[in-house]
C-alpha cells in the first residue's frame, strides 16, 4: 500500500454522512443540544476519534480490513476495548481497536491518556469555532493528511446561524443597573472591498450581579444617531425597561439615542478612553508631568476637588496643549458622573474595562481571520467564541449585595426585584 493511499482519506469516510448529520441537526433546540454532554458535537467527536484510531491501526498493520494479504501477515485485528475520555463537555465513551500481537500504540489518544484537550481544540474547534473549510483542511492535513469535504461542515454552520439569530433576538431582563458599550474592529469584505469595521457590543449587569452580553451589532462605518437609536430600541423591544448607568466611550450620537429611549439613564464616559485620547496630543517629554496632573483629577475624593484640579490643569497646560485640556472641559459632565457614587460603584463604572476584557478574548479567535467574507460569517464566529467565554462567567460581581443596596438607595423606586 502506498503511503498516500494509507494516510489520505476523504473526510466523508471519517465523519457521519451528511444525511446523518442533518437528521441530528434537525433535532437541536438549544445550546445543550449542540455543546452539552450528550450533544451533537460530543457524539461527532467520539465518532471521529474512533475512525481516526481505525486509520492508525490500518497504517500499523499495513492492510485494509478484510484484505487478503492480512491473512498471513503475522498480525491482525483483535476487536476493541472501551475507553472513557474527558472533554470540555464531560466524559465520552469511545471504542479503541487493538491488534492480536499487542504492538499497536495509538497516537491520537495514547494508551494511558484520558484527557483530550489538545486534540479536542483541533477537532471540536473545527465544528464549533467557525473555522473556514481551508482552516479545517489544513488542521486535518496536519493530523492525518485527510481531505475535507465541505458539505458536512456547511450543514453544521448553517444550523449554527439559527442559534446566532435566536441569541441576538432573545428576551432580556427588565432592569440592568449598569451597561457597557464598546467596540472591537474586524476586516470585513463589502462590495468587493475590505473595510475595517466596528462590531459593537453591549454588556449588561443584571440585578443579581451577573454579566450578560446583550448582543453584537456590526457597524456600517458611519454610525449615526439613527444607528444607535435602532440598537437601543432593539434592547427595549426585547424586554429592557430601565437602565441606571450607561458606561461608554465618546461615541457620537449614542448619548442622545439612549436618553431618547431611557431618559433617566445616567451617562458615564470612560475615563481610561479619555486619558488615551488626551495623550495623543501630548509630546512624549511632557507626558509624565501631564499624567501626574490628570491623576489629581480622576483620583480625587470629591467632584469639587476634581474640578479644582481640572482648573489647575487648564492653567498649567492650556497654552501648550489646548486641545487635550479642552476635551476634558467639554466632556466633564459625562466624565464626572462616577463622583456621585461610593468607591464600590466607582470602580465598576469609571471605565469600560469589563467589556474590553471580553473583547480581548474575542480577538484571540478573530485574529486568525484576515478578512470575513460576510457579516454573517463574523457574527457566527463571534457567537461561538462568546459561548466559550460565557462558561467562566458563573459568579456575580464581587460585593454585589453591598453595591445593590447602594443602588437601591440612589435609584429609589426603580429597583423593582
Amino acid at each position: 500500500m502506498s503511503e498516500e493511499k494509507g494516510t489520505k482519506r476523504n473526510m466523508q469516510e471519517i465523519l457521519p454522512s451528511v444525511e446523518e448529520v442533518q437528521r441530528e441537526l434537525g433535532k437541536a433546540k438549544s445550546m445543550d443540544d449542540f455543546f452539552g454532554k450528550e450533544g451533537i458535537f460530543a457524539r461527532l467527536f467520539a465518532h471521529t476519534i474512533e475512525e481516526l484510531l481505525e486509520t492508525e491501526l490500518r497504517e500499523h498493520l499495513g492492510y485494509e480490513r478484510y484484505e487478503a494479504k492480512g491473512r498471513n501477515s503475522g498480525n491482525n485485528r483483535n476487536g476493541r476495548y472501551a475507553k472513557k475520555l474527558r472533554t470540555s463537555s464531560g466524559e465520552t465513551n469511545i471504542q479503541v481497536p487493538r491488534d492480536r500481537n499487542g504492538e499497536f500504540e495509538p497516537q491520537v489518544v495514547k494508551k494511558q491518556e484520558t484527557n483530550t484537550n489538545e486534540l479536542e481544540d483541533k477537532i471540536i474547534g473545527m465544528y464549533a469555532k467557525g473555522m473556514s473549510v481551508r482552516d479545517i483542511q489544513e488542521t486535518l492535513q496536519e493530523l492525518y493528511g485527510v481531505n475535507v469535504s465541505p458539505t458536512t461542515l456547511s450543514a453544521i454552520t448553517d444550523k449554527v446561524w439559527e442559534l446566532v439569530e435566536s441569541w441576538q433576538n432573545r428576551s432580556l431582563a427588565s432592569i440592568y443597573p449598569i451597561i457597557y458599550l464598546d467596540a472591537l474592529h474586524i476586516k470585513l469584505r463589502r462590495e468587493a472591498k475590505v473595510h475595517n469595521t466596528a462590531v459593537y457590543t453591549v454588556l449588561g449587569v443584571d440585578v443579581e450581579g451577573h454579566r450578560d452580553v446583550l448582543g453584537h451589532w456590526i457597524g456600517q462605518g458611519n454610525e449615526s444617531a439613527n444607528f444607535w437609536l435602532s440598537v437601543i430600541t432593539d434592547l427595549q423591544s426585547r424586554g429592557v425597561k430601565d437602565i441606571f448607568i450607561a458606561c461608554m466611550d465618546g461615541l457620537s450620537g449614542f448619548k442622545e439615542a439612549i436618553l431618547a429611549v431611557f431618559p433617566q439613564t445616567q451617562i458615564q464616559r470612560c475615563v481610561i478612553h479619555q486619558i488615551r485620547n488626551s495623550l495623543k496630543y501630548i509630546a512624549w517629554v511632557d507626558r509624565k508631568a501631564f499624567m501626574n496632573d490628570l491623576k489629581q483629577i480622576y483620583q480625587a475624593v470629591t467632584r469639587e476637588s476634581a474640578e479644582a484640579h481640572l482648573r489647575q490643569l487648564s492653567e498649567t497646560w492650556s497654552d501648550k496643549y489646548a486641545v487635550a485640556v479642552r476635551s476634558w472641559q467639554n466632556n466633564w459632565e459625562d466624565l464626572a458622573t462616577f463622583f456621585e457614587y461610593p468607591a464600590e460603584i466607582r470602580r465598576l463604572i469609571y471605565t469600560t474595562n469589563s467589556l474590553e476584557n471580553y473583547h480581548r478574548q474575542l480577538r484571540k479567535v478573530t485574529k486568525s481571520k484576515s478578512v470575513f467574507p460576510t457579516p454573517e460569517a463574523a457574527r457566527k464566529l463571534l457567537f461561538l467564541a462568546h459561548c466559550d467565554i460565557l462558561k467562566n462567567w458563573t459568579l456575580p460581581i464581587q460585593h454585589w449585595q453591598l453595591i445593590l443596596n447602594q443602588l437601591g438607595i440612589r435609584f429609589e423606586g426603580r429597583l423593582l426585584i
